[in-house]
């Protein structure tokens, strides 16, 4: 092996470390309900990444217990992971949830407690989740939420992030999840003026009760929301319901597809 392909070999990987893979998912009734087949599936989609936050944790039914079932068939898949999930969120018992963390413990370190964000929970059915990340020697905080549905309006919930970069001035704040409404919205340019851009744009990440037409995704309502201080290498989406004979069995595991985006933080 010359000396020049070496070093190609070793920008190459040194590069690959560099970057920091994060998942969002909103995993349809993440509890009980889920055989370990079905965790032995997420898990699988899961492992190539190094953060993933969870939405749609059930509150009860075993909620908590699945997420810990899930971190242990990870833990089968060559890398350690550790996990944070949150309490119930404070809205009425029907639409409360959980929201999860799991991350490679060789790959980031949580900083301090992951915490619900009491500020607006009046106002915000599902309060966020946050929690502060240290990836190669730098810092992160995920902003992981679940809005209420299109039909309620979510923008109503959504216009109040615009105040969270000014309640956390020192914080490097990513927000994702599934918000119920598309990144075009005009509810995301108070967010887009201070610098944030979606990883993800025209991408529809809700799955269809029935493929028409070879077409089996209906909403462009997960996504990713990232500061300009973060450099985006790469997003997409992963179309986990291909590996089923029909979406009625895809549904089984969720009703949104995975959003994913690769970040560097070495040049903030």
């Amino acid at each position: 092996m010359n000396k020049t392909y070496s070093l190609f070999l070793f920008l190459l990987c040194t590069s690959f470390y560099a970057q920091t893979r994060l998942l969002s998912w909103n995993i349809e009734n993440l509890g009980r309900s889920k055989s370990n087949l079905e965790l032995e599936f997420i898990a699988n989609t899961l492992k190539d990444y190094d953060i993933v936050a969870l939405q749609e944790v059930v509150a009860g039914d075993g909620g908590a217990q699945t997420v810990a079932k899930l971190a242990d068939e990870l833990n089968r898949k060559g890398a350690k992971w550790d996990y944070a999930i949150s309490n119930p969120t404070s809205s009425s018992a029907y639409k409360t949830e959980r929201y999860a963390y799991l991350w490679k413990t060789n790959r980031a370190r949580l900083k301090g407690k992951a915490w619900l964000e009491s500020k607006f929970q009046l106002e915000i059915d599902r309060e966020p989740y946050l929690a502060t990340f240290i990836v190669n020697q730098k810092e992160v905080t995920l902003v992981n939420f679940h809005a209420i549905t299109k039909s309620k309006q979510p923008e109503k919930e959504i216009k109040y992030f615009k105040l969270l970069p000014a309640q956390y001035p020192q914080l490097n704040l990513l927000f994702l999840g599934d918000f119920n409404c598309p990144q075009s919205h005009t509810v995301f340019t108070p967010l887009k003026k201070m610098g944030y851009d979606s990883a993800l744009k025209g991408q529809k990440t809700s799955l269809k009760r029935n493929s028409k037409n070879g077409a089996a995704l209906a909403s462009e309502f997960d996504n990713l929301f990232y500061h300009k201080k973060v450099k985006k290498i790469e997003g997409g989406v992963i179309h986990f319901y291909k590996a089923f004979s029909s979406l009625q069995e895809a549904r089984k595991i969720s009703d949104h597809i995975p959003v994913w985006m690769a970040f560097s933080l070495d040049e903030n």
